[in-house]
């Protein structure tokens, strides 16, 4: 047998030696969800965060996890249903008493939602995410006492891409495209290797009528990730976007002569 088939049978056994030694605990699918929370499959999240519980129930970070995975999902119903489930057993956890803020100013029910944001606050430690439930509560009762917040759940993760990115996207839901803008070009200067970050900025670019920069945007998305979904949807927003403002260009012309 040559030195060449023994050096792939030798590698072959290696991988195979590799992947047995992979444990599928808890740990592994924790790490798992939270990478598929940052790449934006949130069913997929929300289904790893299940296995993890599957694994360690007492692990209060997974229920958390589930219950943001279904905020971000638009199933803001279900997610106050898992959040009281969760807190039956954990009625403190800032961060999980923080998402059931979260979804119930979502759902408009503004006082209940400012309730279980004060109680967030006022557990120990001090969590960047409980201030961006805080600030996210506030835009629903459409308050101005959000920026603070913003700005101390930024300085609690300073240099942080996934604080800025998780602000933009609530800036991005309000609608406040141009505080999103700034916080997503933030995002992808601390993390220019991470697709969804292009993407939100892609999206905050075509909102504001950024054609050009939102399809560089959405290029370097689709790059980072190719065949991407939710990259096609968001160029064929941004195309219909240049069509409608070359639309208006032309029949505003029309009137000008």
């Amino acid at each position: 047998m040559s030195r060449f088939v023994n050096l792939e049978l030798s590698g072959s056994e290696e991988q195979s030696s590799r992947r047995e030694r992979i444990v599928k605990d808890a740990a592994y699918y924790f790490a798992e969800a939270n990478q598929a929370f940052e790449n934006m499959d949130f069913e997929e999240s929300l289904r790893l965060h299940g296995k993890v519980i599957e694994h360690d129930p007492g692990l209060a970070a997974a229920w958390t996890g589930q219950v943001r995975s279904l905020i971000e999902m638009g199933e803001f119903a279900e997610a106050c249903v898992w959040a009281d489930k969760a807190l039956e057993h954990f009625p403190r956890e800032a961060d999980l008493l923080a998402a059931k803020a979260v979804a119930l100013g979502r759902l408009g029910e503004i006082g209940p939602a400012l309730a279980f944001s004060d109680a967030a606050i006022e557990e120990p430690g001090e969590s960047p995410y409980v201030w961006l439930s805080r600030a996210d509560v506030l835009l629903c009762a459409r308050e101005q006492r959000a920026e603070y917040c913003f700005e101390k759940a930024q300085a609690l993760a300073a240099g942080n891409w996934f604080i800025a990115w998780l602000a933009a996207r609530i800036r991005y839901f309000h609608r406040q495209f141009l505080l999103a803008l700034k916080l997503a070009q933030r995002a992808v200067e601390w993390h220019p290797h991470h697709a969804p970050c292009w993407l939100l900025l892609g999206w905050c670019q075509q909102e504001i009528g950024m054609v050009k920069p939102a399809r560089q945007s959405l290029a370097q998305a689709a790059e980072l990730r190719p065949r991407w979904q939710e990259v096609s949807r968001a160029n064929r927003a941004v195309d219909d976007t240049g069509f409608f403002r070359r639309v208006m260009g032309s029949v505003c012309g029309l009137f000008q002569r």
